[in-house]
């Protein structure tokens, strides 16, 4: 870890960075993004949160293109190998992102949504503004309920200088340190992996800037994601919705207020479970996201 530590912002990521590294890379108007697309079938696209970049989705990634499913996960804006736009990053940012790299890889076809965390204000936002375009929506331990209750920490960091003093000494060393910390049942071996590959982002300057950016702009904006859920709820679109009953990062409280708001989901929870167990218990997490999957297959052409 110290070595890692060491290494923290130390790059700045251009061109010749993203040739070093691993995954495909393309220009969308709102910035360059890195991206992975594989399989064949039904399209579906995986949303990763607030920091972890897209190898969260390591594992329903692969399961999904065994399972005959063409498969496109991609690095938000300002995280993992994605570039470090200068703006404010609202779910209308990451939304604009979600819709430039969809038009792109699947323009006349429709596709299942599936998103973690912050993704869950981005697909969100995505779905409001574009109705009918994805045809499913899968949420794990969302972000964006009206009853969430901020940490002293994200309270501290809202705070316009002290949070910018903050995040600029300690914030990309605090998300490096922590970035495995629900992980509750995978081997060491995995824990070690998940780190490492987290690492590779935080090497690269801004990280701390964006990431601060969207704790504001997203994260904390409750009121707008609720009413953006609101909207979905009223399209009558197949939902899914998984938490961990031990999600110490999105606890499982939100649940209630997230079943007001969207009557017409199905609900799961996995005992014993963190914020992360996409990745933490893939096989578990797979063995409810494909039947439901399954149960709303997708037409070409709708």
């Amino acid at each position: 870890m110290k070595e890692l530590l060491k290494q923290r912002n130390t790059l700045k990521l251009t061109d010749e960075e993203r040739k070093k590294q691993k995954g495909s890379f393309i220009d969308l108007p709102c910035g360059n993004t890195r991206y992975e697309l594989k399989g064949e079938g039904e399209a579906c696209v995986l949303v990763h949160g607030y920091a972890t970049p897209y190898h969260l989705y390591d594992k329903i990634f692969d399961c999904l293109v065994r399972e005959g499913y063409r498969v496109l996960r991609y690095d938000l804006l300002g995280r993992g190998l994605s570039e470090r736009v200068k703006t404010d990053y609202t779910p209308e940012l990451f939304a604009k992102q979600l819709t430039e790299i969809t038009d792109r890889f699947f323009p006349d076809e429709p596709f299942h949504l599936i998103a973690t965390s912050m993704g869950g204000s981005v697909t969100t936002a995505f779905c409001a503004a574009h109705p009918g375009r994805a045809k499913t929506l899968t949420l794990l331990a969302p972000a964006g309920m009206d009853n969430f209750e901020p940490p002293f920490w994200m309270k501290l960091c809202a705070s316009p200088v002290l949070g910018d003093l903050l995040f600029s000494i300690i914030g990309s060393k605090v998300l490096l340190k922590r970035c495995a910390g629900e992980l509750c049942v995978c081997p060491q071996e995995e824990r070690d992996y998940y780190t490492r590959e987290f690492a590779v982002s935080v090497r690269y300057k801004g990280l701390e800037r964006c990431t601060l950016s969207s704790l504001r702009n997203t994260i904390l904006k409750t009121n707008k994601t609720t009413e953006n859920y609101k909207k979905v709820a009223a399209q009558e679109l197949p939902m899914l919705v998984v938490w961990g009953d031990n999600d110490k990062t999105m606890p499982i409280y939100q649940m209630p207020r997230m079943q007001e708001v969207c009557p017409n989901a199905a609900y799961r929870t996995f005992e014993g479970s963190g914020h992360t167990f996409l990745f933490d218990e893939g096989e578990r997490t797979m063995a409810v996201v494909l039947p439901f999957l399954k149960k709303h297959p997708l037409t070409k052409g709708e």
